[in-house]
């Protein structure tokens, strides 16, 4: 943190009236909060979100303000920079949120999200990092230090237990607070602490019957007692309800979907019971003291030089490159397919939608005005070039209806704006269910007899389109899009939609070499033919240059190191949040599976996964031998290990510790990491911290004699110690 301006901003408080204070403390526009201007403090202006600086928006009305300037680089999303394992690129990415959230004149950058991913339905799990705190911690504190080196605010959400978007408006989550801290507050702590973040952001849930908004054991006793944070805490818009819990809360900002900005709980209603002597008026000097601090602290006072960023610089786009290349992950390469030989290609066809449609515009508060996005089909072509033909079939649609387009087809539409248009025709703020409030699951989708026909015609049309021998590769680009992974919208199950699985079967058939490859926020059902595939690519939404990344990889410009940071399941049961608890849950959220959240259930229960976290193939080969565990001068432990390239392509591996204890009631977690470059036939010794978790060493639970495994997944280990 900067220097302590404790005594200046005493000064400018003294100087404060109870309507300046008022006015700082809640939204004037939908993304500032009031000026002061006699006493020159501007507002706080904020954007999302954590794939890049959101559009502009008019003031007042969730209408996009049609400016031709605000188009950004478009970043990949936080899932696919956890598949990098990589800290630095981490910090990398995070520095280009924060120039471009300057260079835009933002002051709060509402980004990273964290939250861990309980199950693979929540349909936000494409804004956040991983199930697992630890890498999640690690990464999501390098972005962080990144962003905020611009003079712009990190805002980390949702805090805390955000992991559904049903009914997230309203929904009270029951868990035990062992496995609170040791799993859904451990990142928040890390990034709070260890990463500096200056601010973060309530969630729209309850926890213990109290909206986390507002609520005393979260934002008090965690948050300033006993971390003794002292950033600002800003809600969710739309996030507080009561005035009286608002008020003494340790809860800074309130901000809301709504125009009504003097009507706001800690507007008009908190200046009233001030003035009547309910509320004391310290409990505002607290929220404003955390504001100034802010402020000072992003030399946005009177007197302070502060940096003016830039955005869409080449610079940013290289970064977004970089990330992307390390976020594919080769999931199957059996029969050595690729990576493909270039000059030796004359005819190549990619089949399915996600092969030529992007993803930027949708998602919810995730949504990006992107200054371009390459596509699969467009990487792919301007790779390869012009000695080799590349063909295209949709091969499926993602309409859900004959007669209507899909998000795709009409460019997509922000759902904060038809979420006003609604309730305007209502004319009841209050009482409508907001979309970017109450929340849903998706419901069954019905049978269309003209779209199944559509479908059916596309698929022919691919097929026949397949057995055409002088094609030399079939690539196969499927998957989802923000149609599923978008705020305000939970899945309904992990099926892969749009009859995809009939096509790849069929694809199979006729060509066995097919290259399948997955685009998806979350994992997604594929055992219909996972056997059956030899050659299999995950990718999360990466960005504006996601459809390079892909190509380098398919051609072997790129050797893939991507590892999941998530458990990719068979189906629903390889998920304790499933098996040991109920999904989703629309009053009380119980999390009974406990700690066994992600791969801590799988290695527990004994329940083999489809792909198992930590996993990621490479088109190299690595040995480990030696292993060594010793104590550095701060007396934390330190694992070495000899790490070699047997292979014949220089590549990373990410060696990757989990502690194990017999007996506890979970059998290994991740407690280190580190990602190594190695040339062809190059050996190296890697030194891998072992961060001390007093959580996790007090827990009684935990307190088991301790053994490291060290290897390149979870379940592919090499070497104990």
């Amino acid at each position: 943190m900067k220097e302590d301006f404790k005594e200046e901003i005493e000064k400018v408080i003294s100087k404060m009236t109870l309507d300046d204070k008022i006015a700082m403390i809640h939204g004037a526009h939908l993304f500032q909060n009031g000026s002061v201007d006699h006493l020159n403090i501007p507002p706080l202006t904020m954007s999302d979100g954590p794939m890049g600086v959101r559009a502009d928006f008019e003031p007042d009305k969730w209408m996009p303000a049609q400016h031709a300037s605000d188009e950004v680089t478009y970043l990949p999303c936080n899932s696919a920079l956890a598949s990098t394992w990589n800290r630095s690129l981490a910090r990398d990415m995070g520095s280009v949120l924060g120039e471009e959230n300057r260079g835009r004149g933002k002051d709060i950058s509402l980004a990273p999200g964290i939250n861990i991913k309980r199950t693979p339905l929540c349909g936000r799990n494409f804004e956040y990092f991983s199930e697992d705190p630890y890498i999640t911690g690690e990464l999501a504190s390098e972005f962080v230090k990144g962003l905020q080196e611009w003079d712009v605010a990190a805002c980390v959400k949702h805090f805390a237990l955000n992991n559904q978007e049903t009914q997230r408006l309203e929904v009270d989550v029951d868990v035990d607070e062992e496995v609170l801290r040791r799993i859904y507050l451990r990142a928040f702590h890390k990034v709070l602490k260890d990463g500096g973040a200056y601010s973060v952001m309530g969630a729209y849930n309850k926890f213990r019957g109290d909206y986390c908004n507002e609520n005393p054991f979260l934002l008090t006793k965690v948050l300033r007692d006993e971390w003794k944070w002292d950033g600002a805490v800003i809600s969710d818009w739309g996030g507080v309800h009561n005035t009286d819990k608002a008020a003494v809360s340790d809860l800074d900002l309130e901000m809301s979907v709504r125009d009504n900005f003097d009507d706001y709980v800690m507007a008009k209603p908190l200046k009233k019971m001030v003035q009547k002597g309910k509320i004391d008026e310290s409990y505002i000097d607290k929220k404003v003291y955390h504001l100034l601090l802010l402020m000072y602290r992003l030399n946005m006072m009177e007197g302070f030089v502060r940096k003016c960023g830039s955005y869409n610089t080449p610079m940013h786009r290289q970064i977004a490159l970089d990330v992307a290349r390390e976020g594919v992950i080769l999931l199957k390469n059996d029969n050595k397919t690729l990576p493909l030989k270039r000059d030796k290609l004359r005819k190549i066809l990619v089949i399915g939608e996600n092969g030529d449609r992007i993803h930027s515009n949708a998602g919810g508060s995730a949504e990006i005005k992107a200054l371009y996005e390459i596509t699969p089909l467009m990487g792919l072509r301007s790779h390869i070039g012009g000695n080799c033909k590349i063909d295209y079939a949709e091969g499926y649609t993602s309409r859900f209806r004959a007669d209507e387009p899909s998000a795709f087809e009409d460019g997509g539409t922000n759902w904060q704006r038809l979420d006003a248009i609604r309730k305007a025709a209502e004319a009841n703020w209050q009482e409508a269910s907001l979309e970017n409030g109450g929340g849903k699951t998706q419901s069954v989708i019905k049978v269309d007899k003209k779209l199944s026909k559509l479908r059916a015609k596309l698929r022919e049309e691919a097929l026949s389109m397949a057995k055409d021998p002088s094609y030399e590769q079939v690539i196969f680009i499927g998957g989802i899009n923000h149609d599923f992974d978008s705020e305000g919208i939970d899945r309904i199950n992990m099926d892969i939609p749009y009859e995809q699985n009939e096509l790849i079967e069929e694809l199979l058939k006729i060509r066995p070499d097919l290259v399948v490859v997955m685009v998806a926020g979350s994992p997604l059902n594929m055992t219909p033919w996972a056997d059956k595939v030899g050659t299999l690519i995950w990718t999360y939404y990466n960005g504006i240059e996601g459809g390079n990344a892909l190509a380098d990889v398919i051609l072997g410009n790129v050797n893939p190191s991507g590892k999941l940071a998530e458990t990719i399941g068979h189906d629903l049961s390889d998920y304790g949040s499933h098996v040991l608890a109920r999904f989703p849950e629309p009053e009380t959220a119980h999390y009974t599976e406990g700690f066994k959240v992600g791969y801590r259930f799988n290695d527990t229960d004994n329940v083999e996964p489809l792909f198992p976290f930590g996993y990621g193939l490479s088109y190299t080969s690595f040995e480990y031998s030696d292993p060594k565990l010793s104590l550095d001068d701060k007396g934390n432990k330190v694992i070495t290990v000899s790490i070699k390239n047997t292979g014949k392509v220089s590549g990373f591996e990410t060696v990757q510790v989990y502690a194990r204890r017999e007996g506890a009631e979970v059998f290994q977690e991740l407690a280190g990491f580190e990602k190594v470059y190695l040339r062809a036939g190059e050996e190296r010794s890697v030194d891998i911290a072992i961060e001390l978790d007093t959580e996790t060493e007090l827990s009684k639970s935990f307190n088991k004699s301790v053994k490291y495994a060290i290897g390149s997944s979870s379940r592919d280990i090499r070497l104990t110690i």
